[in-house]
């Protein structure tokens, strides 16, 4: 099938639900990116700043990027003028640069905690300890450029979906417990982002509201160096 079809293909299987897609463009050229838009898609996420910068330069304005990768502090800069969500947040200090550059540019930028509920070592994300203390953090509060509004993580990358399905449970169940506090102004549980090409479906019936999908759509990543 070609984007196009895939695109409608997923725009019909998330009619009924509460859940949107965030097409994962990485590594993907332009044409590619544009043949989904043509299609309606309007939610593309990027994992490299240098690549999500140079995109949304030479692509329609109306497109909502989303930051899905790890982020460094120091690349903050180069996405706040313009991205819709950062995916990725794991720590205080990356929230204290965001805040930073959202000042320099004028405006709030949208943010969601990444949660490790993997079981695998090279990905990133907090604990729930480390969520609902920073979600308590004065700091946090006091942002005025910084607007959480959910969180993201990603399961294991294996066959077994019982272990998937029990680790989004796991990261709705986090979810749910904040957004059953008093939270401050800057703070909302409207998000829950998870769910990727072979997973997304659990996902979804666990109740995800962002699901990050390429391969699906693209076809298979190039290879990049």
């Amino acid at each position: 099938m070609d984007i196009q079809s895939n695109i409608k293909q997923f725009q019909n299987h998330l009619q009924s639900s509460n859940c949107r897609l965030v097409a994962v463009s990485k590594t993907k050229p332009n044409e590619d990116i544009l043949e989904a838009y043509t299609s309606g898609q309007r939610i593309f996420g990027e994992n490299k700043v240098q690549e999500l910068a140079t995109k949304s330069e030479l692509l329609p304005k109306d497109i909502q990027w989303h930051m899905i990768g790890h982020l460094q502090r120091n690349k903050v800069k180069y996405i706040a003028p313009f991205v819709d969500l950062i995916h990725s947040i794991d720590s205080l200090r990356l929230l204290n640069e965001v805040e930073k550059q959202g000042k320099k540019t004028g405006r709030t930028i949208h943010c969601l905690l990444q949660v490790f509920i993997a079981d695998e070592e090279t990905k990133f994300g907090l604990d729930e300890s480390e969520v609902l203390e920073l979600i308590n953090n004065p700091t946090l509060a006091s942002m005025e450029y910084v607007k959480i509004v959910g969180l993201m993580g990603m399961a294991t990358f294996t066959d077994d979906k019982d272990k998937i399905r029990s680790e989004f449970k796991e990261l709705k169940s986090i979810f749910d417990k904040v957004a059953a506090f008093d939270l401050p102004a800057n703070i909302e549980m409207t998000e829950l982002s998870m769910g990727m090409s072979g997973d997304y479906q659990i996902a979804i019936e666990e109740g995800s509201t962002l699901i990050r999908v390429g391969s699906s759509i693209f076809g298979s990543r190039n290879q990049v160096t």
